[in-house]
């Protein structure tokens, strides 16, 4: 094997050889840290050394065997290759052994006479086989090699200038030399080496990266194998092993190779670096001072800071801490978990003395049981670390704190508070981690032991899971309490009763009280009352902007920053509304809060339906369920589910729509607002596949629940509009007519989203002449609104007025833009009304209405792909009638062939 970076040790042992060739005998010691390379180079001389002739000898020591008398001398003599008289020398030496079995590794301690002579002929035998031929004797870690060899180390060392042997030692040692005696000794040898071997360079590491793969490696490769293994050989060959298995040849991957490795290492040398390695793992850089670390470990201060030099010296430190979490994790794995609670419960102790800020004591504390001591400062260090990682946008470990709070004790008032921060920070994370929590709160709050600011958020949570009534009590309790007088708690209970009211109205009817302009959780709250109440509303939408400016995304100001952008998109500053969305969806996902990145990408999918934007739309309602899973967003799933519901049936992706409506949903969810965005989503998806009869099911009993609860405006839901759209497909045009125009007197005279949509409506329920008119204001309205998709549909039907009127320049321009903007939005067919009833042909809803029954049914059957003479069978006519009706019918609807007629205005011939 070629060693990297280590050719001019190799070349100076190799020197000692050829000295040794000549006559005189040599010896080497090469120290170095864990894993620098001392055995593989031992291993390369010994190569070396069999090339030329000689006869190797090795043996290893080891730390168990350190005390037992004779162990590295019968490793060097017992070998087949070994002098044949020192297997009979090594029997009789066994009988003094006994003796020795007490030693230490005092070499000063005299030996007697008998194991004096037995080792001097060991020596012998050893000086008369180099006679025959060279000899290289090597011991790998000489520091735990036992005494009794020791001696026959030193005799033999003595005998060194006039024998052909060469000695090679590795050694690896703390802080000084482990044996003084055997270096002294060797010192006075003429042809002596010592050699030290050190860590790599990153060049060094380049280097043998490259001598390992054959080619050069990646500069950041090198550069990041360099830093985890701080330049220690042998674990740079464990990345390099570990990263192999990776999918990117660039990317280190610190697997369990290197763990293992970095293990093995800690295991041949002395126990005591384990330990420290395991404290040092465990502290993680929390103490820095020799005299708390060896209190930990359990050794000496001298012997910690000669254990800390030692990994140093390895490159296994960075500072005081292990270079990689992998390595942490190594060395821990070998504790019980009771030894490694009971190691972080006294680390805990130490930084606390120490004055460890809270956030790092926690971290020990976490990770402790608690059946043991209490300890009274516990509580409120871990209370105040999981408000520091609050801050730190750290939730994850906020809720890790908070559950150890809760394990480690405190009083029933200091539980019931510690149990609410639980479950808000749980909240955070996933609603459903929560809900075990809120029974237990439900209990504190009839017992009167749960805070105002905690039963405000008890309310909330309990309404998102659906659990009305237990949400009803707790409302009611905040008007009794004592607290409200506080104004602070006083503004958030009114804020929250009217984001309340407007959320889930069949709990509780909107206040509409008094606003508050100076507080802005009630002006955002207000704002949106005010818009769903009375449409877009130029004081509103004020309100809403101010209130945006005035928060910042928090924990008590997340809600009332949605309830802000929420009050833009309906009240049509769709542009306004998209900013501060995306602002807010942007800093929710930088502060690791996967609730608040859901609920905002949810929030800016709707906004991105009305602006007509349908590829945004759906990959930001898939984004929010990715976030958090369907069944953690209690009744609230009503929000994301309708907005795929609606982007796929607007894409005219009906295959994925059916795979969404048919997701379950809480019966909870339709009596909240968000059940009103999943029924008008579901009514256009019937419509659009054929089903007109439930579609005005669902799309009426949106507006029953709408006009029930107080905001029955256009601007939130068009479901007139959709209803009207519903009666075209049933051919009932007076009905769709009376609902067009409801909407529109509701949508008011100014520019609108809900105006245009409802002009587009009314247009259709006209006769041909009548629709040009209703169609241009219509594009002026959605043009101002910025919704392109409603904008294409419109723009699309004024073409065909201006085509029927042989107006060939004014059609040509205005169906080109609709043409464009229809790719812009992603639909991949002619843009329809929200919820669209005939893909391509909404003016000719209305000349159903014109067609005799016997036309319909023949006009039925034919656009569902039936021949002549099939209809005249099924409907028992002559060939010729069926011919007359059609002929009829195609002057009526303005078609030429069969593939011009829109079957899903035809459900009921599917079935024949």
């Amino acid at each position: 094997m070629r060693l990297v970076g280590l050719d001019r040790e190799l070349s100076e042992l190799v020197e000692l050889l050829r000295t040794c060739l000549d006559g005189a005998g040599g010896a080497t010691v090469v120290g170095g840290a864990m894993g620098c390379g001392k055995t593989e180079l031992l291993a390369a001389l010994k190569t070396e050394a069999a090339d030329r002739g000689f006869l190797v000898l090795d043996a290893v020591g080891s730390w168990p065997e350190r005390r037992s008398p004779g162990s590295v001398l019968r490793q060097l003599l017992r070998s087949a290759s070994a002098p044949p008289g020192a297997g009979t020398l090594l029997d009789g030496l066994r009988t003094t052994g006994e003796a020795a079995a007490e030693e230490t590794d005092d070499l000063s301690r005299p030996l007697d006479a008998a194991t004096t002579d037995v080792l001097h002929q060991l020596c012998e035998e050893v000086v008369r086989a180099s006679e025959r031929v060279p000899v290289l004797l090597c011991v790998d870690d000489v520091q735990f090699t036992d005494s009794l060899s020791l001696h026959w180390l030193l005799h033999l060392i003595r005998r060194l200038r006039r024998a052909r042997v060469v000695l090679a030692l590795t050694e690896c040692p703390l802080s000084r030399p482990t044996h003084p005696q055997l270096h002294a000794a060797l010192l006075r040898q003429p042809h002596y080496r010592s050699l030290t071997l050190g860590t790599l360079s990153p060049a060094g590491t380049t280097a043998l990266l490259a001598a390992h793969r054959g080619t050069a490696p990646d500069p950041g490769f090198a550069e990041r194998c360099h830093q985890v293994s701080g330049g220690n050989p042998l674990l740079v060959r464990a990345l390099l092993e570990d990263s192999r298995a990776g999918c990117d040849p660039t990317t280190v991957v610190v697997g369990d190779t290197f763990g293992d490795t970095l293990l093995s290492c800690l295991h041949r040398g002395r126990p005591a670096l384990l330990r420290i390695a395991r404290t040092l793992a465990a502290l993680d850089g929390d103490i820095h001072a020799p005299r708390p670390l060896a209190r930990l470990s359990g050794l000496e201060p001298a012997a910690v800071v000669r254990g800390i030099r030692a990994l140093e010296s390895a490159g296994l430190l960075d500072g005081f801490r292990l270079r990689h979490p992998v390595a942490a994790q190594a060395v821990l794995e070998g504790l019980s978990a009771t030894e490694r609670s009971a190691l972080h419960r006294e680390a805990a102790a130490l930084c606390y003395a120490d004055g460890v800020a809270a956030t790092r004591t926690a971290r020990h504390l976490r990770n402790c049981a608690t059946d043991e001591e209490t300890l009274p400062w516990a509580v409120p260090l871990l209370r105040e670390a999981a408000e520091r990682h609050l801050n730190g946008n750290q939730v994850a470990e906020a809720h890790s704190c908070l559950e150890a709070a809760l394990r480690f004790g405190g009083d029933d008032g200091e539980r019931v508070a510690l149990r609410a921060l639980l479950a808000s920070t749980s909240w955070m994370l996933n609603p459903s981690i929560s809900t075990p929590h809120l029974g237990e709160l439900a209990i504190a709050l009839g017992d009167g032991r749960l805070s105002v600011r905690h039963t405000l958020m008890l309310a909330k949570y309990l309404l998102w899971h659906g659990r009305f009534d237990e949400a009803v009590r707790a409302v009611a309790s905040m008007d009794d309490r004592d607290a409200c007088t506080d104004p602070e708690y006083a503004a958030e209970v009114r804020a929250t009763r009217e984001l309340l009211s407007v959320t889930y109205p069949v709990v509780l009817a909107p206040a509409r009280c008094e606003p508050s302009y100076d507080e802005p959780r009630s002006r955002s709250a207000l704002a949106l009352s005010r818009v769903l109440a009375q449409g877009p509303d130029e004081s509103a939408v004020a309100d809403a902007e101010k209130a945006l400016r005035a928060m910042r995304l928090g924990k008590h100001t997340q809600e009332w920053l949605m309830c802000a952008v929420a009050a833009l998109s309906f009240g049509d500053r769709l542009d306004s509304a998209g900013r501060w969305c995306d602002h807010l969806l942007e800093e929710a996902r930088a502060r690791k809060v996967p609730l608040w990145a859901a609920e905002f990408a949810s929030l800016r999918a709707g906004i991105a339906l009305r602006q007509g934007d349908l590829t945004r739309a759906r990959a930001l309602a898939e984004t929010a369920l990715t976030q958090v899973p369907a069944d953690s967003w209690g009744v609230c799933i009503g929000g994301p589910l309708a907005n795929l519901i609606q982007a796929a049936v607007d894409a005219r992706d009906f295959a994925s729509a059916a795979e969404y409506v048919a997701q379950p949903v809480p019966d909870g969810m339709f009596s909240s607002r968000f059940g009103l965005y999943y029924l008008h989503a579901r009514g256009c998806f019937h419509l659009e596949t054929g089903r007109p009869y439930a579609a005005l099911d669902d799309f009426t009993r949106c507006g029953e629940l709408m006009q029930d609860w107080g905001f029955d405006q256009p601007t939130l839901l068009p479901w007139r509009s959709s209803a009207a759209r519903a009666h075209l497909a049933l051919a009932d045009v007076r009905a769709a007519r009376a609902l067009a125009e409801e909407q529109l007197a509701l949508a008011g005279t100014g520019l609108s989203r809900a105006r245009g949509i409802s002009l587009r409506v009314c247009a259709a329920t006209r006769q041909p002449g009548a629709r040009r008119a209703l169609l241009e204001e219509a594009v002026t309205n959605l043009r101002h609104s910025g919704d392109r998709l409603q904008l294409a549909g419109a723009l699309g039907q004024l073409g065909r007025e201006y085509t029927a009127a042989k107006d060939a320049p004014r059609a040509r321009a205005v169906l080109e833009e609709s043409t464009r903007l229809e790719r812009e939005c992603g639909t991949g067919a002619p843009a329809p009304c929200p919820g669209s009833w005939a893909p391509g042909f909404p003016e000719r809803d209305v000349e159903l209405g014109r067609l005799s029954g016997a036309e319909r049914r023949v006009v039925a059957l034919a656009a569902h792909g039936r021949t002549n003479r099939e209809i005249a069978g099924l409907l028992t006519v002559t060939v010729s009638t069926v011919e007359q009706h059609l002929t009829k019918a195609f002057r009526k609807l303005g078609v030429r062939t069969r593939k011009e007629l829109p079957r899903t205005h035809f459900p009921e011939a599917a079935a024949r």
